[in-house]
This record gives structure tokens, sequence and C-alpha cells, in this order.
């Protein structure tokens, strides 16, 4: 189960990293709406959803939701990204994983899903095409 779980992780991850590398630094800023997160404000939550996912459903630590300020550009955003995804592929290898924390680990993934789907429309917004999925 492990090994699918960490493929699982790896598609996610290449994927994430794709959407955030593929969008230009200077649409960064960009918002489909006034009422909503640029897209860099968009890739740091993900990145620190991942940590908070991680901690409360994967490790099972409760850890308050407090996001820090995202990151400035787009090169910290995505060693931020990269960082998270790093934290958790790390904690999936040295967990005995129950029921409960592989739940916990398909509701983080989820997660990114809902968000990355968010930012490849901001992609297409700034008519940029996204990356092909590849699964």
């Amino acid at each position: 189960m492990k090994t699918q779980l960490l493929k699982t992780l790896e598609n996610s991850r290449n994927y994430s990293l794709a959407v955030a590398e593929v969008m230009p630094e200077e649409f960064y800023e960009s918002r489909p709406s006034d009422t909503i997160w640029n897209f860099r404000e968009l890739m740091n939550h993900i990145a620190y959803s991942i940590q908070w996912w991680q901690d409360n459903y994967i490790k099972q630590t409760e850890t308050p939701w407090n996001p820090p300020a995202a990151k400035s550009n787009k090169k910290q955003t995505i060693a931020w990204l990269r960082q998270a995804y790093d934290e958790l592929k790390n904690t999936l290898n040295k967990e005995n994983l129950t029921e409960e924390k592989v739940q916990g680990f398909h509701a983080t993934t989820d997660h990114i899903t809902h968000h990355r789907g968010q930012a490849v429309v901001y992609l297409r917004y700034n008519g940029i095409e996204p990356p092909e999925y590849v699964y």
C-alpha cells in the first residue's frame, strides 16, 4: 500500500510543480477575479496546507491553522512547494500507516487536487497551456 501512496504523491508533486513552473513570474500576481487569491497566494496555500494536513491527519499532531505570509516570488514559492512535498514523502516513509492515516493522506491529496485545479484555471485565464497531466 505504501508504494501506491508514494506513487500517488509523486504524481501529485510532479504535476503541481509543473503547473507552478509553467506560470511566468509576471503572472504570479494575477487572479481571475478580485475576490480570490492571486496565483502566488494560491500556490502558497497549497504548500502550507500540505504541511498542515500532514501534521493533523497523518502525524496526528493537532496543529492550529496559522498560515504564514505568502512567499514573495515564484522561486521561493516553488521551493516551498518542493519542501512540503518532500516532507510529506518522508513522513509517509516513516509512519506506520493505519487506515485513519491513509484516509488522512487521501484527504490531503484531494485538497491539493482541488486547489491545483483552480491553478489550471489561472493558467488558462492568462492564455497559458497547462502541462499535460500524467498519471
